[in-house]
């Protein structure tokens, strides 16, 4: 614990990595784990798709809705392990998050520099024109439409694509992520298995800076736990409130 602290209180910049494991606490659950959402049903995961959503867009959104149904209902809270990262920058520290959730909790927690690499289930795009639309939007119809008008007046109607990452969309964010990486003296990973790419290769890389520190927060053992300064097999929350984090 003492060693843990020192390393937070010399860090000035630091990279956070979160994955799943930073909003189970909050009560949303995890896709990838045994019993999860993709393990549970496979056949989710092709209509998930930027393929099934280009080929039956109308099609994509009721599925989309109902998989997500919890994420969207905007009803969780940040945890703990969200509020310890907020408090760091409060302290006046360079706190960058490069989260794999698309829950938006780490913004709601107070953080500023969220980058969300899996994209955002609060927002979606028209394909067509561009225009952009928040949640509100996005649950008054079971499918989603473009209510923007033309330079002829027309409505759009185009249905839109949300914000989420599909499978077969680029991960988001992955350049300035090596950017932050490059100024940062912690490397602070929390609530993942390091299992899925590009992600899985952060740690590696991290290893080749001079100087870095780098510390992972996940309940199970990682394949590259090995590469980092400090392990700390525990949920974040828990280990948020022994440090005297409270909601």
């Amino acid at each position: 614990m003492e060693a843990f602290k020192s390393i937070l209180h010399e860090a000035q910049r630091i990279v956070v990595l979160t994955g799943a494991g930073m909003s189970t606490e909050s009560g949303i659950p995890d896709f990838r784990s045994a019993g999860g959402i993709w393990t549970e049903d496979a056949s989710r995961m092709e209509a998930m798709s930027l393929d099934y959503f280009l080929s039956h867009p109308r099609l994509f959104w009721p599925k989309f809705k109902e998989l997500f149904q919890m994420k969207m209902s905007g009803s969780f809270e940040p945890n703990e392990g969200h509020l310890l990262l907020a408090e760091l920058e409060k302290q006046g520290k360079q706190v960058d998050i490069f989260t794999q959730n698309i829950d938006g909790l780490h913004k709601k927690a107070g953080s500023r520099h969220v980058y969300e690499l899996h994209g955002s289930i609060q927002t979606a795009a028209c394909p067509a024109c561009g225009a952009r639309y928040d949640l509100p939007h996005l649950l008054e119809r079971e499918v989603p439409e473009c209510t923007a008008a033309g330079n002829n007046g027309d409505i759009c109607g185009t249905v839109l694509k949300t914000d989420v990452v599909l499978f077969g969309d680029a991960v988001m964010h992955f350049d300035t992520l090596y950017e932050k990486l490059d100024q940062a003296d912690l490397l602070l990973v929390i609530g993942t298995s390091l299992e899925v790419a590009p992600a899985r290769f952060v740690p590696e890389d991290a290893s080749l800076i001079p100087g870095m520190k780098k510390v992972i927060i996940n309940i199970e053992p990682t394949y590259c736990d090995s590469l980092f300064d400090m392990v700390i097999h525990q949920k974040i929350g828990a280990f948020a409130r022994s440090l005297g984090i409270k909601k």
